[in-house]
């Protein structure tokens, strides 16, 4: 995200908070059927929001008849982007508030929203029931028959009987992955059971604020891509991620089963210095004070958790623990810690150096990782000298590096997906003399420059950029006046293709709220422009220097979204470069390509890139088990035969906002589950909380251990356990 006097620059995909890695519920009665209802500070956020964005938005739309068919259209897919759930009676049903769902703003009335996910609600509770009755017949896996997965496009069911095949052959596949992992029937029946029981109750479990942040949400997105609604809490997540601090005790925290586990202990901070606390520790109680009631919070959703252990500095939290070590009936011990703020380290910039050699000659480049333009805004605001800051983290860096004698610098901005506006432009100013580094033109067509005006380099010798499909926004911008100054040369794949400007509006401050009630609005106000005066919109950043494209191209990046604004260009600013390093590129690109042609290890990147786009075109899977065993046996054959050295070998991680990324990590084969497919959610809006409806693309891939990690479990996020989470992540950070 780019701010600027006011301006904000947001990546692509919200930034997810730093210190939560799944959201679940607290259990609630589900004994009679549920009814959220939106409250009247909703119908306040929504009026207000509505008033802003058809006023001050880049692209202003009124909310007519054409934009309320796409608000209620965006909504019903965020729920049920997949066609599991709603049948077509209940999309008709609802089909006379189509041309109208725009009243709801003007007329402050939720209703009809509400009613829709309260009706979700009472299907998924049905399609679930009927998969968990499925489980007590068993099936056929000898009959050749397939499921058909990818099912965006597919027209609602239109009966009961139809609905119904397609959650049997869903079931029949979870069940077959299981089978193919290892499992015997009577534990893959006892799981399956369990997950389908856990989707009815998560999505039970689910408050107006949920709701109300789905319906806004499907609204804003459907102006353009980058505009987004973020209720209090997430509006309070994403300052921390881009601040990268916070106050609490300093651990990062997940659920395990109805626990809430200690994931990571984060070095320096009150739990860390206690050492009364360990990863594994699950906290089954929060109190606040050294005296203040103990609330039992087994069951919770994790955010809730966390807001209770979060809290001002040097107040006291005590927590309620359950050993990692002790059975569910081991002794409890209770642990007060006085909150400090807490610096995430994991999302600053970090340096290391890559030694090559060249014959008898050795040389050292210098590489920076930099996951984010982070600044801490509020602290610069009240003129705090020491605030965080990725420009002055990367300078202290290059001193470093300088005094290491490196004889180039590498920025890796691979799924750096943006940051603040400042940052991009101060960042580039360490690299280049002065001048302008990106254009911005308003709403009204004003054009103004964002210029580096401090003269000198702290770096200027040899220089690259990596980048990758998931660079965006920030990244861009520092690509692309790299690029275009001729300081240096840009690697790797074409980048997202972000290159609008948006604005974080504080919808409680413009009310004169004093606590937190209505929420903010992420919105778009400008587009930027390269200093060459084109554009990065759509079109991204070119590298000289071109690897093999990873993911899924054609779904990941700007274009993937059906209304994102269009290329356009304005004048060249007036910049100076400072050289053409492209005119190494012939050469370089010859030394590339020869040493490709000679590396094993390249060429089977190559052909399991191949692989994996070709799985992934696929809109069906296989329900033989015959057929689906040969199909395994088939990629591990591949796999043995392009990484014979592989003891372990895991499918990237998914990008941000779960768009796969395979392959990226380098040694990444596809198998017969690399699909969307492979790690189904069978319920869009209940396994995280905190991404409520939003799509089931393609899914994280599979973090397993053992001799093939590649191999596909047949489990879902969190139904692995922490230590076995743990130990793959140690695997792929190796």
């Amino acid at each position: 995200m780019l701010r600027k006097r006011g301006l904000m620059w947001v990546a692509p995909l919200l930034l997810a908070l730093v210190l939560v890695a799944h959201v679940d519920a607290k259990p609630a009665d589900t004994s009679g059927s549920i009814l959220l209802k939106p409250t009247p500070t909703q119908a306040q956020a929504a009026l207000m929001a509505k008033r802003i964005l058809t006023r001050m938005h880049y692209k202003p739309e009124r909310v007519d008849e054409a934009m309320s068919r796409q608000i209620f259209d965006r909504y019903l897919d965020a729920l049920d982007v997949d066609r599991l759930f709603f049948l077509k009676a209940d999309v008709d049903a609802f089909a006379a508030s189509r041309d109208k769902l725009g009243d709801a703003f003007d007329n402050q009335d939720l209703s009809v929203p509400f009613a829709i996910f309260n009706l979700y609600i009472q299907r998924v509770s049905e399609r679930t029931a009927y998969a968990r009755e499925q489980l007590k017949k068993g099936f056929d896996f000898s009959q050749d028959e397939s499921y058909r997965f990818q099912r965006e496009k597919a027209p609602w069911p239109v009966t009961q009987d139809e609905v119904n095949d397609v959650w049997r052959k869903r079931v029949k596949n979870d069940w077959l992955r299981l089978k193919l992992a290892g499992k015997e029937d009577a534990k893959i029946r006892e799981m399956l059971d369990k997950r389908y029981a856990n989707y009815n109750e998560r999505l039970r479990q689910l408050n107006s604020e949920d709701v109300f942040s789905t319906f806004m949400n499907s609204y804003a997105m459907a102006i353009e891509p980058h505009t987004n609604y973020l209720g209090p809490r997430q509006a309070e997540n994403f300052d921390i991620a881009m601040k990268l601090s916070l106050e609490g005790i300093g651990a990062v925290l997940q659920r395990e089963d109805d626990y809430t586990a200690i994931r990571e202990i984060v070095p320096g901070g009150p739990a860390s210095q206690s050492g009364k606390l360990k990863v594994g520790d699950r906290i089954v109680g929060v109190g606040q004070g050294d005296g203040g009631q103990l609330t039992d919070v087994i069951g919770w959703r994790l955010d809730d958790v966390v807001e209770k252990i979060r809290g001002a500095k040097d107040t006291t939290v005590r927590l309620e623990v359950l050993p990692a070590d002790a059975g569910p009936d081991g002794k409890h011990m209770t642990i007060a810690l006085v909150r400090k703020k807490i610096i995430v380290e994991e999302q600053a910039a970090k340096s290391s150096i890559i030694e090559t050699h060249d014959g008898d000659v050795s040389h050292k480049i210098g590489v920076i990782s930099l996951p984010t333009f982070y600044q801490d805004f509020e602290a610069r605001r009240r003129g705090d000298r020491n605030y965080k800051s990725a420009t002055r983290d990367v300078a202290r860096l290059l001193g470093e590096l300088k005094q290491q004698k490196v004889e180039g610098v590498l920025v890796d901005l691979r799924n750096n997906g943006g940051g603040s506006l400042n940052e991009a432009t101060d960042l580039t100013g360490l690299f280049i003399d002065k001048g302008p580094v990106v254009q911005v033109r308003s709403a009204d067509g004003r054009i103004g420059a964002e210029e580096d005006d401090n003269g000198g380099m702290a770096w200027s010798g040899p220089l690259a950029v990596l980048v990758n499909r998931n660079s965006a926004s920030a990244s861009e911008i520092f690509a692309a006046a790299i690029q275009d100054y001729g300081r240096g040369l840009i690697i790797g794949e074409p980048t997202y293709g972000k290159g609008t400007v948006q604005n974080l509006l504080d919808l409680d401050q413009m009310h004169g709220n004093e606590k937190p009630a209505y929420g903010e609005l992420k919105m778009t106000i400008a587009q930027f422009f390269r200093v060459n005066g084109g554009s990065t919109q759509l079109r991204g950043v070119t590298p000289e220097i071109k690897f093999p494209v990873t993911g899924d191209f054609d779904q990941n990046g700007e274009q993937s979204y059906d209304n994102s604004l269009p290329w356009t260009s304005i004048p060249s600013a007036d910049y100076k470069p400072a050289g053409d390093p492209t005119t190494l590129v012939p050469l370089l690109e010859a030394r590339h390509a020869k040493r490709a042609a000679a590396d094993k290890e390249w060429l089977a990147l190559q052909a399991d890139i191949a692989d994996v786009r070709k799985l992934r075109a696929e809109t069906t899977i296989s329900l033989n088990e015959t057929a689906r065993r040969a199909e395994r046996d088939e990629q591990e054959t591949k796999r043995k035969e392009r990484h014979p050295e592989a003891v372990t070998v895991t499918t990237a991680p998914a990008s941000a906002g779960g768009k796969s990324n395979a392959a990226s990590a380098g040694k990444a084969v596809a198998n017969a589950e690399d699909r969307k497919a492979a790690d189904p959610d069978a319920v869009n809006a209940v396994n995280q909380v905190g991404t409520v409806g939003s799509s089931n693309g393609a899914k994280p891939g599979r973090r397993v251990a053992g001799a093939n990690a590649n191999q596909d479990d047949g489990l879902q996020a969190d139904e692995r356990s922490l230590k076995a989470d743990l130990d793959e992540e140690k695997k792929r950070k190796a």
